[in-house]
This record gives C-alpha cells, sequence and structure tokens, in this order.
C-alpha cells in the first residue's frame, strides 16, 4: 500500500498515469469527492489489484464469488460501492483480491445511533464484526430507556453477518455524563438487579447477541465496585449465552496543549469481559484545546499502560473520524469547535488554495483558513496516514482490534485501508435468538 500526498502540479489523471490505476478506481477506492479539484497535501490511497474481472451477462456476486473461491462479503469490501447498486452492469471490472500480505484476523466494532441511514449501514456491514447500537440509558430505579426503535437495524445486522449489541450508557438526554445514576447503580442492589434485568428482557426480545456497556467515570474511588458490578453482570448475561463488551474513555488531564492518562487499574475488569475497549479520551468533546483528536504518541502512551495490566487479545481501541474546526483566538471553556468530516475538511482547503499541514507527531493532519467573515480557523482532522497508522498499533501491540465512532458516514479510506491490512472476525457462535452465519 502506498499512500500519495498530493503535490503542486499534481491531478487525478498524473497520479492515475504515474501508479498505472484507472481514474476511476482512484476515485472509487478512496471516495474522491473533488477529483477534479484536489488539494495539496489531500492524501490518495494506492493497492494494486491481484485479480480482476469483467462482469458478463448473467452474473451475480454469489456466482462471481463462488468461481474465485471467495465469498460476497469479502467482494462487498473490495468493492463497497457495489453496495449502493442494485445490479451488476456487463462490461465493469471489479476487484476479486488486492495485493496484500494480510495474515491477521481483527475484531471491529462501528457504533452507531438509531436513526443510520440505512444504505451508509448497509454499505458498512461488510467491514464489521459487531453493530453496536447507541440506544439505551440505564435510570436511577434501573429502567431502560430507549429513544427509538431499532428492531430493523438489528435484523439487518444479522442478515450480513454481524452482530448487534445493545449499546447502554447512564448519560443524559444531553448525552451528558450522569455520576448520579452511576453511583446510585453502582451502591444500590435492587437497582443494579433491575437493570440487568431489564437489559436481558430486551436483548431476548430484538434479537441481540450481546451488550456494550459504556462504563464511564471511573475513578480511583469507584473502580471496586464497577469491578464487583460487572462481575454481577457476566456470571449472569454469560450463563444467558451472551457476550459483554465495555467501552471506557480514559481519564485524562488536559492542559493545552498536553495530555496524560490517570493510571486506573482498568485490569480488575479483564475476567468479566469479552471485551475491552478504550474510545478516544475526550469522545467527541467539542470545547478542548485545539489540537489533534487522539494523536498517535498520546494513544501509545494509553496502550503501553493499557497492554501492561489487560491481555492484549482482549482490548479494543477507538478511531474516531471525525475531524474539528475551531475559530481562533481559542478561549477555554467558551470556543466550541464544529465538527467536521475529512471531505469536507479536504473540501475547504481545495476550495481555497490552502495546502494541507500534517503533524508526525500525532499523524495528523491540519491547517488555518479564514472564513467569509474573515476570522480565522485552525482545523483538525483524519486523512488516510491517520488511520493507517491507527490501523497498523493493532498489529503492533498485539491487539484485539478497532472500535469506530461513529459509522454515521461511510469513510472509504479508513475501510479501504483496514480491508487491506486485516481480515474480518465473523461469529457465528453467539445467542442472538436467530442464526449468524459466516459469510
Amino acid at each position: 500500500m502506498i499512500i500519495h500526498a498530493v503535490q503542486p502540479g499534481d491531478t487525478i489523471y498524473s497520479i492515475s498515469e504515474y501508479y498505472n490505476i484507472p481514474v476511476d478506481r482512484l476515485i472509487l477506492e478512496n471516495g474522491l469527492t473533488n477529483p477534479g479539484n484536489l488539494a495539496i497535501g489531500q492524501t490518495i490511497v494506492i493497492v494494486q489489484p491481484e485479480t480482476l474481472y469483467t462482469v458478463k451477462a448473467g452474473d451475480t456476486l454469489e456466482s462471481i464469488a463462488e468461481q474465485h473461491g471467495t465469498t460476497t462479503m469479502e467482494l462487498l469490501r473490495n468493492n463497497p460501492y457495489l453496495s449502493d447498486r442494485e445490479f451488476l452492469y456487463v462490461g465493469e471490472t471489479i476487484v476479486i483480491r488486492y495485493q496484500t500480505n494480510k495474515t491477521r484476523t481483527i475484531t471491529t466494532i462501528g457504533y452507531a445511533f438509531s436513526y443510520i441511514d440505512t444504505p451508509i449501514l448497509i454499505k458498512t456491514l461488510p467491514f464489521l464484526t459487531y453493530l453496536s447500537i447507541f440506544n439505551y440509558r440505564a435510570t436511577n430505579e434501573g429502567e431502560i430507556i430507549f429513544r427509538a426503535d431499532d428492531t430493523e437495524l438489528v435484523d439487518l445486522a444479522k442478515t450480513y453477518g454481524v452482530a448487534p449489541m445493545m449499546f447502554v450508557s447512564t448519560l443524559s438526554e444531553d448525552g451528558l455524563i450522569n455520576p448520579e445514576v452511576t453511583y446510585n447503580i453502582l451502591n444500590n442492589l435492587s437497582v443494579q438487579d433491575r437493570v440487568i434485568d431489564n437489559a436481558l428482557k430486551i436483548m431476548k426480545a430484538k434479537g441481540f447477541c450481546g451488550i456494550n456497556i459504556y462504563v464511564e467515570n471511573i475513578t480511583y474511588e469507584n473502580i471496586n465496585s464497577f469491578a464487583e458490578y460487572l462481575k454481577r453482570v457476566s456470571a449472569i448475561f454469560h450463563s444467558e449465552g451472551y457476550k459483554i463488551l465495555i467501552t471506557i474513555t480514559p481519564i485524562a488531564n488536559i492542559e493545552a496543549p498536553n495530555v496524560s492518562f490517570e493510571k486506573i487499574d482498568y485490569g480488575k475488569f479483564t475476567e468479566s469481559v469479552d471485551g475491552i475497549i478504550f474510545s478516544s479520551y475526550d469522545w467527541a468533546l467539542s470545547y478542548s484545546y485545539p489540537n489533534s483528536i487522539f494523536p498517535v504518541n498520546i494513544l501509545r502512551e494509553l496502550l503501553g499502560y493499557a497492554v501492561s495490566i489487560i491481555p492484549p487479545e482482549k482490548i479494543l481501541f477507538g478511531i474516531t473520524t471525525l475531524g474539528y474546526d475551531w475559530e481562533l483566538p481559542y478561549v477555554p471553556g467558551v470556543t466550541e469547535a464544529a465538527a467536521i468530516s475529512s471531505d469536507r475538511a479536504v473540501e475547504i482547503a481545495a476550495d481555497n488554495g490552502i495546502t494541507i499541514q500534517f503533524n508526525e507527531e500525532a499523524q495528523s493532519p491540519y491547517f488555518f483558513h479564514s472564513d467569509s467573515n474573515g476570522s480565522l480557523h485552525l482545523v483538525w482532522f483524519k486523512d488516510a496516514r491517520s488511520f493507517d497508522s491507527r490501523a497498523g498499533l493493532v498489529e503492533e501491540y498485539d491487539l484485539k482490534g478497532l472500535s469506530i465512532w461513529t459509522i454515521m458516514r461511510f469513510s472509504t479510506q479508513l475501510w479501504f485501508i483496514i480491508n487491506t491490512q486485516y481480515y474480518i472476525e465473523r461469529l457465528t457462535e453467539i445467542n442472538c435468538q436467530a442464526s449468524i452465519y459466516a459469510w
């Protein structure tokens, strides 16, 4: 795999000619929204195909997969744009295999809200092991409230061989940490029992394959209570055949522009759960100091500590796909950054003739720009280099896999990089109240 950073004078045609890859394939594989107006510093991923196939009359994905000894899910991962189609076109070329050296299988988890667009979900499902549906919150009384009906999402995931997980938190309706609810659950056994019982009823009724619990606001004072709670949950859910994952937002001390982690003993959760997911420490915090979101140097610090106390085969770490746009000057606690997609960030740079810079330590791109009012802005986002460096940490630290916050938009380069580096684990033996089968 080659990641090409656009240089002055580059065009999509010159890049195509240099790497001997058709223009239309470069556009499809990178999800380029601005192929005629590339930004200097923009990244384009180059992977040479090993086997190509030209579609003939009567072909289907199933027949092509059988003919080449592969699966329909692998074909969709290699050609995700086909998910947007109802038919194959005679004469079009699709990739059967890429020239890669994949040897490792990883677990992938995608977080989605119940209102995700169905076409985006369908395009993403072939890349997932678990679909974690962000739709449930526990209350002070042990009830579990859901925002919307997610039955269609659960069923669709299972159709694609992906395990749907019920994501439960104690976050308020505004998405804020609610310490009072967390404290009440941890310290009241009757409330714990109601939470567990209500979660089981929902999982059985809707056909979830397990639960993903957001374990928020962990401190030195309450970690033992969390460990005991998860031990109780584990004994009950595992006896029913369900998987248990937990999502942790590491406690971080953020002092502009430095970040350090509190070394809390998360290893106390290891025996109770099937996987521990470390999400970004600021998890879409838009009031933070203008900087790279979860930079690689900070991520290395976290993972180095995590693998010293937790078996690496139980650890997943989060990749955020969003970037942020801060208006300057930054005022702590006042300046709110606007969330921005990678595509939009590149579009701003290209339209304004701005060169995208790259911070090697953080492995993140950034640039400054001015808005229509003349105010200066700073944008940090993710590009192919960002995704590649983060995905590579799975193998470097021998981890279980990756989680993606969120999959509400399809990140073409992210999935292209993951797909050409790793095989995706598919689960077949878990309790979903309906069959999950391997594709």
